[in-house]
This record gives structure tokens, sequence and C-alpha cells, in this order.
């Protein structure tokens, strides 16, 4: 957590697998938009004169839950972030840029090309007519082909240890089992969208961002940037957070009670 306690910024992790041939990758480009990577095109993109086919290739996805000890200062406020979060947010993702490296390196040594999509220069968030925001690659889309998680009302990813994490991915050639996805509908471990019950997140944030017709990122970017004051003000680095939606919800460490498995 850089906050010199030596405190760790995540719980232990999950890591799961998906096949870069996989349709789901396809189905993106309709669904999310015709810019998304496959696992092919990113490949292609770090590899140039590598000749490789799509199947050849695994997408080693991960989920880093937040601790405890940070769900339970997020779960007690209801406007701005608490300084484990917004540490989580700043110093976790820069734990979590070095592990992308740190598994791109690793493989390459072992003779396996690999790439971190996130860490290419050719990687780019974007404005998106349909979605506002988008980017060549997801990250929790990445999880969601790898049997991670399904998302939920605030477009969160749900997973077996709950909605309050960060997730990353690196595509190799490597041959390993595709994880089994337990779900179909991407909506499955939302209780808002498979009951019709719930909707706590909705409650939970502090910017009407979130309602019954989901999650309007209009609203919710600008909230999150308005936070960058209070955390310099308060805890003394440049940075930010929110992730209400994430805490204090059925959905926050696990995968919520009434959902079939």
């Amino acid at each position: 957590m850089q906050d010199g306690t030596g405190q760790r910024a995540w719980g232990d992790p999950l890591v799961g697998f998906a096949n870069g041939a996989d349709s789901l990758f396809d189905d993106y480009k309709v669904h999310v938009g015709s810019e998304s990577w496959t696992p092919i095109e990113a490949m292609a993109l770090a590899f140039p004169d590598l000749e490789i086919a799509p199947e050849e290739l695994t997408v080693i996805s991960w989920i880093l839950p937040q601790t405890e000890a940070t769900k339970q200062d997020s779960r007690a406020r209801t406007h701005m972030p608490p300084e484990r979060w917004a540490r989580s947010r700043i110093f976790g993702e820069a734990f979590n840029n070095k592990l992308r490296q740190a598994v791109v390196d690793a493989l390459i040594e072992r003779g396996n090309a690999a790439t971190a999509p996130l860490l290419m220069p050719q990687w780019k968030s974007f404005r998106s007519e349909r979605f506002v925001y988008s980017s060549l690659w997801s990250e929790r889309h990445a999880a969601y082909a790898a049997g991670l998680g399904t998302f939920g009302l605030c477009d969160g990813l749900i997973t077996p240890v709950g909605k309050a994490m960060r997730t990353g991915s690196v595509i190799a050639r490597i041959d390993v089992p595709a994880t089994p996805r337990p779900y179909t509908d991407h909506h499955a471990y939302c209780l808002f969208y498979a009951k019709g019950t719930c909707g706590e997140c909705m409650d939970r944030c502090p910017a009407g961002a979130l309602s019954a017709d989901g999650h309007d990122k209009n609203i919710c970017g600008p909230y999150v940037g308005s936070t960058r004051p209070y955390v310099q003000e308060q805890y003394g680095f440049e940075g930010y957070g929110c992730g209400f939606c994430q805490t204090g919800v059925p959905c926050e460490s696990g995968i919520p009670e009434g959902i079939d498995l």
C-alpha cells in the first residue's frame, strides 16, 4: 500500500485461462466494438514476425481482490474514498502493472511469446458512441472469457471472491486448458438481472450514476475525477478512487446468495 506499514494491497488472487480461439473474443467485436482486439490481433502487433494460430494462444487472467480492511473502510463511507481504497487504486494498480510485466518476462525467458495488452504501446482507451468509454482490450472481458465472473448492474465483474477487485491479463503462446465457464449469461451472478431483486449498488453510488437502466459513465467518470483534490489534501498523494458500488453490497466478497450455481 506504500504507506510504510507493509500492508498488502490485495488478498489472495484467482487465476483463469481462455483459449485464444474462443469465439467470445470475436463476439466482443460485435457487442463491445469493432476496435476490440482478439488475442491473435494483440499478439500480431507485439510479434509481427511470428507465425501463429489463434488456438495456440492462451489468455491468462487474474483477479486481485480488495483486502477485508479496505472493504471495511469503504463500507463505512458514503462519499469520498477512504485512504486504503485510494492507495489500492493507485499503488495496487502500479503493482498490477509490475505483475503483468513479470508474467510476460517469465514466459519469454522460457521461450514462450507473451504480451500484456494493457502495457502495449498500441493500447488505448477511447470515447465510444455506444459505451461512452471503451478500450482496445478490456481486462474484465478477458476475465469473463476465462471463467472468472460475470457483470453486474454497475458494470463491475462479480467473481467468486467478489466485485471489490481489480483484474489483469497476459496473452501467451502456451498450451493451458481453458477454465470452464459455469455461466452462459453475462449477468448470471447479478441478483438484479438474474432475480429482479437487490439493486443495492444504486443506493451506494454517491453520484447517482446507477439506475435500473444500468451504469451512466457520463456521470460516473466526472465524479471519480472529482475525488482527486480530496485524496491529495487528505492523504498526501496524487490519486483518486470511488468503488462504493463494489462494497456494502451482497456481491462485495463473493457470488451473492440466491444465485443458482
